[in-house]
This record gives structure tokens, C-alpha cells and sequence, in this order.
């Protein structure tokens, strides 16, 4: 087996069929957009290196195939609670059912981050922000969500038997659509819609900046200062809620107000990988005209939960019941009569949340009071350089 680290466009595109030559044959595994991963290792396109810098590796085996690949990085701004030792990061590991592999991609990356400093690595995650690349997939190997890493079950054996051990769990939700959600959220949704001063909005394509706005000052009131996470400009909303365009369901995307403010928002897409599965990990202008064509011809029966955020005033008030209820109005096609909530024909069969760290258990119980069940769980790993020194699990939060 030899290592031989990412210099050239060319290595660079085997570091992607890296990860297609292992999952292949899963009938589950569905190939990440290749300008997506891309995007990850270009200074261009990714602030993270303005913090940190980032490397790559593929491994081949002696007749030359492709059989392994790993990402490592640091980032001045990676912390989490309670850390007294900087860490780095591993990311886009795949590699063949074999420990001697996985130990030589896992030993070149911390001999690397050993040289820069770190004492710990943190693995799989990415090198940018935490809602996409995330994990290793321990349970539920259903296709993934878009953004989502994928790997085989025997993944968690090579990192174990390496040393890592789980930093945290990360639990997805899911639910059927056409359920009837629990009483109390008709009860708590009627007090409030007993105030006048609450009203909803759902999201309009041509009102984009608006939205964009309104999601930036609840964003920037219920997230900004919490576990590092920088406040957003509008400039910035209004950009990414552009990108997404081609995409927005206008049916599943909400915002709360109160008095005209915003106080709650609840932003949700279509599982986009239902049609990206089509396309082979490419996205240039023929196969956007494929997306196209695909999307409006094979409709997905799965919507996915991105952003679900109440300002801190209005939080423990029954606003989070108010603002689903408000929703499957158009999701359930929800009809209330006389005080009856009385549901129609769901436009989606199924709902995902993206993950929840195990570490918050307030946002745990707030997903499985919808009636949700734990579709899948992945694992955030780490390993101490310093093998005598005490392992500590990520804290409560």
C-alpha cells in the first residue's frame, strides 16, 4: 500500500472516486455532488481556510487500485465546550474492510496534525460548517440526506479498533407526515392564535430578500454567541436563500411574526438527494438540464428539516407548536373548523430533521415531542494524542 497526498486536479478527482469505488455496490449510497466536495478544498469557495488549513490523501494498494482516502485540517475557530487541548479534524475518510489501511490513513493525518500543534483529532467532520459532513453513520443506513456523509457499517470497527471513541451522538428524527400530531400542540396553537398580534407567512420566491431578513434577526437573536456560532448578515441570507431558489418548496418554508417582528422561523427543503442520485455526482450544464428535468417529472416524498429557531423571549411560550400547526396548513393541508383540526392529504409521506447532538437534550425532547421516532444516529469521534491522558465525552449542554 502507498499514500499519496492531493497536489494536482487529477488526484483530486480520484480523491472523489475514492469514495465511489468503496459504496458502489450499497444500494443506499448516493454520490455526493463532486463540485460540492470540491468546493470544501478551495480557498475560494471556503472561508474555513481564512482559520485553518486543510490537506488530502489516497491510498493505493500494490496492483494500483484505489482503496482508501483521508482529509485532515485544522481551524483556529474549531472549539468545543470544555476543550483544554486544540484539536484538529479528520474528514472524508473511506477505506476497504481492512485495519491496516484505515490505521495508515489514520496515522498519516495525526502525524500531520501533531506537526501543526493539535493534541486531538475530531473525525469524520468537515473542514467548513457542521450541517454538512458530519458523522459516521453507526445506525439507519437509509440513502442519506443531501450534505450528509455515508459510509459502510464495518467503518466504525476501523476507527474503534484505531483508538477513536464516541465524542457524541448525533440523532436524526423522523415522521410520517400524514400522523396526526399530539393534542397538545391544537391546544397550544389555539391559545396563541387567540392574540392577534401572531401571524404567519410562509416563504415567496419572489420576496426572497424579505424572507431573507426576517430569517437573519431571529438567526442572529436565538444562535449568534452560542458555541461560537457568529451572528449573519442579510447580505448573506439573501445570498444563500438564492442559491436554494431552484429548490424551495414555498409550501415548507415559515416565519412567525409577532406585532410584524419576526420571532420564529421553520425552514425545511425537499430531500434534494432523491433527484441528485440521478446524476452521478455531476452538475455542469448538461446534467443541471437533466435536475431539471428529473425534478419536475419524479416529485420526492420526503421533506427535510433545516432550521428550526424561536428568538429567546418568545421561547417556552408554545410558539414551536403555534409555528408546526401554522405549517401543516399547507403540509398536511390542514383545515381547522369550529375548533376542529381536522388534517387533508399530505403533500410528503415522510419528514427528517437533520441531526441533533445527543449533548442537548432540550432540542432532543423538543424532537421527539412531535411524535418522531430515531431514524438514524451518527458518531462524532475523537482521539487524544496522548494516550495516558483522561477521555472526556462532550458535555451536557
Amino acid at each position: 500500500m502507498y499514500l499519496t497526498e492531493v497536489k494536482s486536479p487529477a488526484e483530486a478527482r480520484l480523491f472523489i472516486q475514492v469514495n465511489v469505488e468503496v459504496n458502489y455496490k450499497d444500494p443506499n449510497y448516493i454520490r455526493p455532488l463532486d463540485k460540492d466536495v470540491n468546493e470544501v478544498f478551495d480557498p475560494a469557495k471556503n472561508k474555513t481556510f481564512r482559520n485553518g488549513e486543510v490537506t488530502r490523501w489516497i491510498l493505493r494498494d500494490e496492483q494500483h487500485k484505489l482503496i482508501g482516502r483521508i482529509a485532515a485540517f485544522t481551524n483556529k475557530k474549531y472549539k468545543n465546550k470544555n476543550d483544554d487541548v486544540p484539536v484538529g479534524g479528520v474528514g472524508f475518510f473511506d477505506c476497504i474492510n481492512n485495519q491496516a489501511a484505515a490505521d495508515m490513513l489514520f496515522d498519516v493525518a495525526r502525524h500531520w496534525l501533531m506537526q501543526r500543534g493539535m493534541e486531538a483529532m475530531d473525525g469524520p467532520i468537515n473542514f467548513g460548517e457542521r450541517d454538512r459532513w458530519w458523522g459516521l453513520i453507526v445506525e439507519g443506513f437509509d440513502p442519506p440526506l443531501y450534505g450528509m456523509n455515508y459510509n459502510q457499517p464495518y467503518y466504525k470497527e476501523l476507527l474503534e479498533n484505531y483508538g477513536f471513541r464516541g465524542f457524541y451522538n448525533q440523532i436524526c428524527f423522523s415522521l410520517k407526515v400524514g400522523d396526526r400530531l399530539g393534542e397538545k400542540f391544537y391546544q397550544r396553537h389555539a391559545a396563541l392564535a387567540a392574540d392577534p398580534g401572531f401571524t404567519s407567512k410562509h416563504i415567496e420566491k419572489n420576496q426572497l430578500e424579505k424572507f431573507a431578513e426576517d430569517f437573519s434577526v431571529v438567526y442572529n437573536k436565538a444562535w449568534a454567541g452560542h458555541g461560537g456560532m457568529k451572528a449573519i448578515e442579510k447580505k448573506v441570507a439573501v445570498k444563500m436563500f438564492q442559491s436554494m431558489k431552484p429548490v424551495i418548496d414555498e409550501r415548507v418554508c415559515w416565519c412567525i411574526y409577532y406585532n410584524g417582528e419576526p420571532v420564529a422561523v421553520w425552514v425545511n427543503l425537499p430531500d434534494l438527494n432523491q433527484w441528485f442520485r440521478y446524476l452521478d455526482g455531476k452538475f455542469g450544464l448538461l446534467a443541471k438540464l437533466k435536475f431539471l428535468w428529473i425534478k419536475k417529472t419524479r416529485p420526492v416524498n420526503k421533506f427535510t428539516g433545516l432550521v428550526f429557531g424561536i428568538v429567546p423571549e418568545f421561547q417556552g411560550k408554545g410558539l414551536d407548536a403555534y409555528m408546526i400547526v401554522e405549517g401543516c396548513r399547507l403540509i398536511q393541508r390542514l383545515k381547522i373548523e369550529n375548533g376542529q383540526y381536522i388534517l387533508g392529504k399530505p403533500i410528503y409521506e415522510d419528514f427528517e430533521m437533520q441531526w441533533i447532538g445527543e449533548f442537548n437534550p432540550k432540542m432532543i425532547n423538543v424532537a421527539e415531542s412531535l411524535g418522531t421516532y430515531r431514524s438514524r444516529k451518527l458518531t462524532t469521534y475523537r482521539y487524544l494524542f496522548d494516550r495516558s491522558k483522561e477521555f472526556k465525552p462532550h458535555p451536557t449542554i
